[in-house]
């Protein structure tokens, strides 16, 4: 009896091995063909820990519903390029639109299959994927992405899901697309409580923090950035259009990998540099001119966000140096806050009291109820799968990235000597919250003044036609 036990438990783990490798053969063979060509993505178990952590946080008896993002017309028949949901793609790492995850609380019967999770999505469809490249489907988002049920999109209704012990249901969608759509019928809203707030704070909760693969791929899109803004200031010179300067910097994105600016390129001379989501980039520069970079490579979905400020003739007048000089001091005594146990608004906090001290110092505002005439914004965000990622503005805690970007903006016509007008500093940079000391992550790009000035007598070596 033992030996037909033992031969029964072999044959049953060497099926099951064979299964496994078959997988894995039919993921490596096929991948090529599924238009995968990044080996660096991240990998199917970090999604499948994420769902596994969402369900942790549901109450019992419950569904929780995540909406994929969705194509956006940008003319006739031409859309904009797509961009996932971030919450969606941190679940499914799926990129394809009109696709929906269903996460089950306890095991749900879907069919003749008993599920915890359920990926509704497009089949794939041949004479589509002439026009707009390869896509997952049904076989290879069970295949590439780890999950445990996909099923036609098309085909899905509610008759096929066993939701009779279901008590409530959480909504994620952003976007609200699920209002247009036939899955939420009045036969489910009938005996269901509909929330559409609770998974929004799950999501804050559980993308504050990141992870080690997250990390690799948010240092790869920051270095990314920092090349090109290194780049930007050596080639940066009188006459040249911001347009031109946005495309130096866009140019390094594309040469590093990475897929798209994380974000409109705010590239703004002059008066410009008073604007803070400038992105016309049209303007001619001058040698007189400052010119305030702000920009951040997206990288398999993670975004940096870095901001640069620097003279188009690679000198500082007087008065840019005093204000540079201000915006840094700021700076650099937010991010020593920047440690486990301090609230999020600490930073803006301590960059406000320095900016609103120099500026009564330097008689350009006379109380520090007037701070927000040159400094108006935030000066901190978190930084992630989203330029503003998610996150619960709570106690720093450590793998928390953030930005920290204080600045000045002096718009022509502002109540001060006119020496001061069209001075525009922000400098951000990208903190990783550690257990002791905070990193900055962009530091390999010069913040003084001096290496600034410094920086841009280089020569560089990718624009030398420039």
């Amino acid at each position: 009896m033992r030996t037909v036990l033992l031969f029964v438990f072999v044959w049953g783990f060497l099926i099951h091995h064979s299964q496994e490798l078959a997988k894995e053969f039919r993921y490596e063979s096929n991948v090529d063909s599924l238009g995968i060509y990044d080996t660096d993505l991240l990998p199917a178990s970090f999604h499948k820990e994420n769902r596994k952590k969402v369900r942790a946080l549901m109450p019992d008896s419950t569904i929780a519903i995540y909406y994929a993002g969705t194509e956006k017309v940008r003319s006739n028949d031409v859309s904009y390029e797509f961009h996932q949901d971030p919450d969606f793609y941190y679940l499914t790492g799926l990129n394809e639109p009109n696709s929906v995850l269903f996460l089950f609380k306890e095991p749900t019967v879907f069919k003749n299959d008993t599920v915890h999770e359920l990926l509704l999505l497009k089949k794939r469809n041949p004479l589509s994927e002439l026009w707009v490249g390869k896509k997952l489907g049904i076989e290879g988002s069970e295949l590439v992405l780890g999950m445990q049920k996909s099923y036609d999109i098309d085909d899905f209704t509610w008759d096929d899901l066993d939701i009779d012990q279901i008590d409530s249901l959480f909504f994620h969608d952003t976007q609200k697309e699920f209002r247009k759509n036939s899955f939420i019928n009045d036969s489910v809203l009938q005996y269901m409580t509909i929330d559409e707030s609770e998974s929004r704070k799950w999501m804050d909760q559980l993308r504050e923090i990141k992870t080690e693969e997250e990390m690799i791929l948010m240092r790869k899109a920051i270095s990314i950035t920092c090349d090109a803004q290194n780049e930007l200031m050596k080639v940066l010179k009188p006459e040249m259009k911001e347009y031109q300067a946005e495309a130096v910097v866009e140019a390094v994105f594309k040469m590093n990998g990475a897929e798209y600016p994380g974000y409109p390129s705010i590239v703004g001379a002059a008066e410009n540099s008073c604007i803070l989501h400038y992105t016309t980039n049209r303007k001619t520069m001058k040698g007189n001119h400052l010119l305030l970079s702000d920009v951040g490579a997206e990288y398999h979905g993670y975004t940096a966000d870095v901001t640069r400020t620097m003279p188009v003739d690679g000198k500082f007048s007087k008065e840019e140096k005093i204000i540079y000089d201000i915006v840094l001091e700021a700076q650099d005594k937010a991010i020593e806050a920047c440690v486990p146990g301090n609230p999020f608004y600490i930073t803006n906090t301590i960059a406000t009291t320095v900016i609103s001290q120099r500026l009564q110092e330097l008689g350009l505002i006379k109380s520090p109820f007037e701070i927000r005439r040159y400094f108006m914004h935030g000066t901190s965000h978190y930084l992630g799968l989203d330029v503003h990622d998610a996150g619960t503005r709570g106690e720093f805690q450590p793998n928390t990235v953030i930005t920290v970007e204080p600045g000045i903006y002096i718009k022509e016509g502002s109540p001060c000597d006119p020496k001061w007008w069209n001075i525009g500093v922000r400098i951000e940079d990208d903190i990783l919250i550690t257990d002791s000391l905070p990193e900055n992550l962009s530091g390999c790009i010069p913040r003084s003044t001096k290496e600034i000035e410094k920086m841009m007598k280089l020569e560089t070596t990718l624009f030398k036609d420039f």
